[in-house]
């Protein structure tokens, strides 16, 4: 049995996928890739392979690939299995976080790097009669709508594609329906135009969390209320800089174990950038939940957190 599967999509890198792993993968030794064929074949690849007694699982891919892969690994149970990310979709967030965008450019200029693992955090969304894990980002009300728009772009990559999807769906999607929204055991009740709940630091690109921590049993969260359009147009500068005030009395930022919603009209709600619900599927209550130290990943110490000097314990591999 090789100790390490590569999971991907070969479209991903405009059909390059396939060309960059088998280089890559050739400086591993024992890897076995394994091509998905169409939305959410991946999971069911990540479990099989995880079941089968592969040391590593790789999601080789963008974000969409990442969280199909990390879903799979944790329905099969199997914590010992190391989860890793080689970054070659369009929106690459999660691992930014791990800091394994930086180890996947810097490898492929033909340097050898060390790894390390941690234990991460992840969520764990229920509604509707069902549940599903993620890894990075979930997001509600307009930024689900963000992700509509973002699916409809075919000329842009990374934050390009999130800010132009960004304006469309300001133009197209923008409402504040009444939600009930409760963080631990604080419940407020009000207009909401968008929710996100991160365990990493980036949603499409924007790192709206920065002071994320992937081991800290808490999600990182925006709320924001009632706000017009320009005041996305004045803070879209901050989102792409990481800088959102923390004293707007209408944006707030905070951290919470278990999240709650309940809306008036039907949710749209996205997990790593993969729909949990549309506004046709008529789903109006989620919750969202720490499910804490669960999937064990590899990360590139130098960038983990992008760079930023964290005194948190890893393992070495």
């Amino acid at each position: 049995m090789p100790g390490t599967c590569v999971i991907y999509n070969p479209a991903a890198g405009r059909g390059r996928a396939e060309q960059w792993l088998r280089a890559a993968s050739a400086t591993l030794g024992d890897v076995e890739l394994q091509p998905t064929a169409q939305a959410g074949h991946a999971i069911d690849l990540a479990r099989d392979a995880a079941k089968a007694g592969f040391a590593k699982v790789i999601a080789a891919g963008g974000d969409g690939t990442v969280h199909e892969v990390a879903n799979g690994i944790l329905q099969a149970g199997r914590r010992e299995v190391i989860f890793s990310t080689w970054p070659i979709g369009s929106a690459n967030d999660y691992a930014f976080t791990l800091g394994m965008s930086e180890w996947w450019k810097r490898t492929r200029r033909g340097e050898s790097l060390p790894t390390e693992t941690l234990d991460a955090d992840v969520g764990l969304v229920r509604g509707g009669g069902r549940e599903l894990f993620y890894v990075n980002a979930l997001g509600v009300g307009f930024n689900g709508m963000v992700t509509i728009e973002a699916r409809k772009i075919r000329w842009l990559t990374g934050m390009p594609l999130y800010a132009w999807a960004f304006l469309k769906a300001m133009v197209k999607h923008f409402a504040t329906p009444t939600l009930t929204v409760r963080f631990d055991d604080r419940e407020v009740t009000g207009p909401t135009l968008a929710l996100t709940v991160n365990l990493a630091q980036r949603e499409g690109g924007f790192p709206i969390t920065p002071d994320a921590d992937l081991t800290d049993d808490l999600f990182d969260y925006m709320h924001a209320t009632k706000l017009r359009r320009w005041h996305l147009l004045r803070y879209l500068p901050a989102m792409a800089r990481g800088k959102l005030p923390h004293d707007h009395p209408l944006l707030h930022l905070g951290r919470a174990r278990r999240i709650e919603v309940r809306s008036e009209t039907p949710l749209c709600v996205h997990a790593d950038g993969e729909f949990f619900s549309t506004p046709a599927d008529g789903v109006r209550e989620v919750t969202v939940e720490v499910v804490p130290r669960r999937l064990r990943v590899e990360v590139f110490p130098p960038s983990l957190y992008g760079g930023r000097n964290r005194d948190k314990p890893v393992t070495s591999m």
